[in-house]
C-alpha cells in the first residue's frame, strides 16, 4: 500500500509563492481562500526561514476526530479527504489542525455561493475546490512545481530518500534524481 505524504526542507524554501500560485490554478481555489500558504518564522532576523504550510496528511489527523459529521475522512493511501456535502462548517476541524489547514470561504463569486462557509483543505490535488466525482491521481502540484525542491510530496517511500539527502546537503546526487 502507497502512503502519500508531504515534506518540507524549510532551510530551502525562498517563499517564491510558486506552491500558492500552482495549487490555486490547478484546483480553481477562488480569491479569499488558499489551500498552501508560507509562514516565516523568525522574520528580518539572522537564520529566517519559510516553511510551506497546507493538509499535512497526518497519521492520526485531529480533524478527523474534531469533525461531528463524518465529513473529514482518511483514505487508506494516507490523504485526508472532506466532503463538502457532509461539511456544516462549524468550524471544529479548524480548531483541531495544528497547521491551520481547514479554511472557510466566505464573499465567494454567484457560481460558487454553495460552498460558503463550507471547509476547503488541500487534498493531495485529487479534488479540486468544486469536487469532481472521480478523484485524481495524487500528484500535489505545490511540490511539483517548487521552483527549490524544498516542498516534496507523494509516495513517502520515494520522498523520504530525497528528504534526507537534501537534509544532508548532497544536493549534487539529486540533480539526476529531482525532476
Amino acid at each position: 500500500m502507497v502512503t502519500y505524504k508531504f515534506l518540507n526542507v524549510i532551510e530551502n524554501c525562498i517563499d517564491c509563492g510558486g506552491c500558492f500560485v500552482i495549487c490555486k490554478g490547478q484546483n480553481g481555489v477562488p480569491k479569499g481562500t488558499a489551500r498552501v500558504r508560507v509562514v516565516t518564522i523568525n522574520e528580518g532576523v539572522p537564520g529566517e526561514k519559510n516553511v510551506a504550510i497546507s493538509c499535512m496528511h497526518c497519521t492520526d489527523p485531529p480533524c478527523v476526530a474534531a469533525c461531528p459529521t463524518g465529513a473529514i475522512t482518511k483514505r487508506e493511501d494516507g490523504i485526508v479527504i472532506s466532503d463538502k456535502n457532509k461539511c456544516i462548517g462549524c468550524g471544529y476541524c479548524g480548531w483541531a489542525c495544528p497547521f491551520g489547514a481547514p479554511k472557510y470561504p466566505h464573499d465567494l463569486p454567484p457560481d460558487l455561493k454553495e460552498y460558503e462557509g463550507i471547509m476547503d483543505k488541500c487534498s493531495f490535488c485529487v479534488q479540486p475546490f468544486v469536487p469532481v466525482v472521480v478523484d485524481r491521481e495524487p500528484k500535489p502540484r505545490c511540490a511539483l512545481f517548487c521552483s527549490t525542491k524544498c516542498r516534496l510530496g507523494g509516495p513517502i517511500s520515494e520522498i523520504t530518500p530525497i528528504y534526507e539527502e537534501m537534509k544532508a546537503g548532497n544536493m549534487g546526487r539529486l540533480q539526476e534524481r529531482v525532476v
